[in-house]
């Protein structure tokens, strides 16, 4: 889904879900001590999906949201489970799968070791098409994994799906695109700045310098001590 070609209800989707996550505080906004990311860039933004389990009604309408978007996308009878990667995709995929009434399986990120040294938790079956599910992309390297350890379990898997995506910085996409994956996802930080800007929840410089950021990701984090382009 891009910023470009959303519809009416995937525009309200996105803001609707910004609104949330900036409701309970997901959302922090920090372009003065700026955060690392694990891909090694500088970001004056971060989201923790996870606070989304301590609020039952925000849970709630994100993944009605979700729901939604993953059957437009995908279809309506052409999923056969829904699978959370571990551990922040866990919750979601529980939530998401009772709303599809789908099966749910789990992915660890590598195989637990003993046992039946499984890396796929639940009754998995092959052919079974299924749709990964995960909290936030920043990269989609990490979706990778997941996605593959279900193919090679037998899956057939097309399509992924965030609460949240980043959408800055450059190839974000390339790694789930060279696999044949379709990301969907609900918001991402140029939701958030409209939100926070139309509702004046954070001060101007702070505003300004996000958006300095969302412009030109690679210049801001090379500036501020990550990785550069």
């Amino acid at each position: 889904m891009s910023t470009v070609s959303r519809t009416a209800e995937q525009k309200h989707a996105a803001l609707t879900t910004a609104k949330l996550l900036l409701e309970i505080n997901a959302v922090n906004l920090r372009p003065q001590e700026p955060y690392m990311l694990t891909s090694g860039w500088a970001s004056p933004v971060y989201v923790d999906c996870r606070k989304v389990i301590s609020y039952p009604r925000a849970r709630a309408k994100i993944c009605e949201l979700a729901a939604a978007a993953i059957t437009r996308e995908a279809g309506f009878e052409s999923l056969d489970a829904v699978a959370g990667g571990e551990t922040a995709g866990i919750p979601y995929a529980a939530w998401i799968s009772d709303r599809l009434m789908l099966p749910m399986l789990y992915v660890r990120k590598k195989p637990k070791g003993f046992g039946r040294n499984a890396q796929i938790e639940g009754d998995i079956k092959p052919g079974q098409r299924v749709v990964l599910v995960e909290d936030l992309a920043s990269d989609g390297a990490s979706k990778v994994n997941f996605c593959n350890a279900l193919r090679d379990a037998g899956a057939q898997v097309d399509h992924a799906f965030v609460v949240f995506f980043y959408g800055v910085f450059p190839g974000a996409l390339k790694s789930l695109n060279e696999i044949g994956i379709n990301l969907t996802y609900l918001s991402n930080w140029w939701d958030v700045l409209e939100v926070a800007e139309t509702e004046s929840l954070f001060d101007r410089r702070t505003i300004e310098e996000v958006r300095s950021f969302l412009h030109d990701p690679l210049k801001w984090s090379e500036h501020h001590g990550g990785k550069a382009g």
